[in-house]
């Protein structure tokens, strides 16, 4: 089951360009009877891999700022246990409604993509060096708590503040990923929120979703596709936020 749960996370997300955290975290809940709490830390552990994988495609075609990934990283990495800590502080109902409210801004995000092009709202190395680090502290954070790669966030806002092309910063976002889930995942394991008998079928699961995913998103129109996950995700959302959801 959790080889079917990986797969599905990987195969949506590489439809539509997003990790996989979103969708296999209410499969895990729903599918595996997991909690909040060990669904988010169990994820993380897939997205570093898909992080991994992603990053090295994204390098082979040259899709990627170097130094942007180790800035986003360097601060990633340490915001990101901080993010899993708070995860665990948490209530299993609070936490539940955090991450409804995660998806509802991925799924706006998602409708927002095909509108996004290359601003540059900040010029200048040094401002542009700090935009970095303070989107990695908050990335990280962000990706320790609701157990996802964070792409969602930096993608954005390297596009629109650092006038970024779309494919680079979808490149580099994987490469920040990879450390920032690896210290969430090791801080997740460590307050026990990692269900370790589930990932040697999840993490293969996502990645051929994953790399399916993208052959698929060749073929499939992708507006309608963006339309179909972000109303999928925003149903999710509501189940979420709902009361007594579940």
């Amino acid at each position: 089951m959790s080889l079917l749960v990986g797969f599905l996370g990987g195969l949506f997300g590489g439809l539509v360009g997003l990790g996989g955290g979103t969708v296999m975290i209410p499969l895990m809940v729903g599918l595996l009877k997991l909690s909040q709490h060990q669904a988010h830390g169990t994820s993380l552990v897939a997205v570093f891999f898909t992080g991994l994988m992603g990053a090295f495609t994204y390098g082979l075609q040259g899709s990627l700022d170097l130094k942007a990934g180790l800035l986003l990283a360097l601060t990633a990495i340490l915001t990101a246990r901080y993010g899993a800590r708070y995860a665990h502080s948490l209530p299993e109902a609070r936490l539940r409604r955090a991450f409804g409210w995660f998806l509802f801004l991925v799924s706006l995000l998602l409708l927002l993509k095909p509108y996004l092009a290359p601003v540059g709202l900040v010029r200048g190395e040094v401002a542009q060096g700090l935009t970095l680090l303070l989107a990695g502290a908050f990335t990280g954070f962000l990706s320790g708590m609701m157990g996802v790669g964070g792409g969602t966030i930096m993608v954005p806002a390297m596009v629109l503040l650092l006038g970024m092309a779309q494919h680079t910063a979808q490149g580099t976002s994987l490469l920040a990923m990879v450390p920032a889930s690896f210290v969430g995942a090791y801080t997740h394991f460590r307050l026990g929120n990692v269900e370790r008998d589930l990932v040697p079928g999840l993490v293969p699961g996502v990645l051929l979703g994953t790399f399916l995913g993208g052959e698929l998103a060749h073929f499939l129109p992708e507006g309608g596709l963006r339309g179909v996950f972000a109303a999928v995700l925003l149903w999710t959302a509501w189940r979420y936020l709902r009361p007594k959801v579940m």
